[in-house]
């Protein structure tokens, strides 16, 4: 079974969402049908809580040259702690690929040293990668937002490696982490082109527009354990 440090095969084209790849049957008219009434007819709370779809980037711990576009539809469970499944695109047919747990400044200083060790740190994403929430709204009910998420921290894992080309879910989870200003956790130029391109977003400008958004002072030194071990396992 492959394993998270697995040397990885070569990418597919990402952002599709594609399951041609992914072994099973096409589903038939009665299986679309019987799916079609379930969906009518139950209440499906829990999902239908998805307040926003982000666009963002998000790079393999144990081997920042893997880096990949990640969807993250996110649910507040309050003010200071969020839920996200990520897929691998917005497509219909779209993967999913893990989850993202995201707590306030507040939360995540309660929580032991050895813990906060799993978590990234959202400053540097939200002010110069453009983490872009993908439904229209007004700018100041974003700029709240984004004023809470630059402070806040995420805890990302990846269940799916479909950059490696995995057909299924294979391994044990690896530990993600939020891209970096530092030389090894920096963005391939090419990924933000074509994130840019697909969906009319603009880095510059989106980096303009938050210029005044107030980073914090610091970030606990315990986050972000990766960028000075060098590696994503504790």
């Amino acid at each position: 079974m492959a394993s998270s440090d697995e040397t990885p095969a070569p990418m597919p084209r990402s952002g599709g969402g594609s399951t041609e790849a992914t072994p099973g049957r096409a589903m038939g008219i009665g299986q679309k049908m019987m799916d079609k009434s379930a969906q009518m007819l139950q209440s499906l709370k829990a999902v239908r809580q998805t307040q926003q779809h982000v666009c963002t980037f998000s790079l393999y711990s144990h081997d920042f040259t893997r880096q990949i576009e990640t969807h993250h539809y996110v649910t507040r469970l309050n003010q200071d702690f969020l839920q996200c499944p990520v897929f691998d695109s917005d497509s219909p047919n779209a993967r999913l690929i893990g989850v993202e747990y995201i707590v306030s400044e507040r939360i995540f200083e309660a929580l032991p040293p050895e813990e906060q060790m799993l978590w990234h740190s959202h400053a540097f994403e939200v002010h110069q990668i453009g983490s872009m929430d993908k439904s229209p709204c007004p700018w100041d009910d974003t700029k709240v937002e984004l004023e809470n998420l630059v402070k806040s921290y995420g805890k990302f894992w990846c269940t799916w490696q479909v950059d490696r080309g995995d057909p299924l879910p294979l391994g044990a989870p690896c530990l993600m982490m939020s891209p970096r200003s530092e030389n090894f956790g920096m963005m391939k130029p090419e990924l933000i082109k074509i994130r840019d391109a697909k969906y009319g977003f603009s880095r510059e400008e989106i980096k303009k527009s938050r210029a005044g958004i107030v980073e914090p002072d610091k970030t606990n030194p315990q986050a972000d354990y990766w960028i000075r071990a060098g590696r994503g396992s504790l």
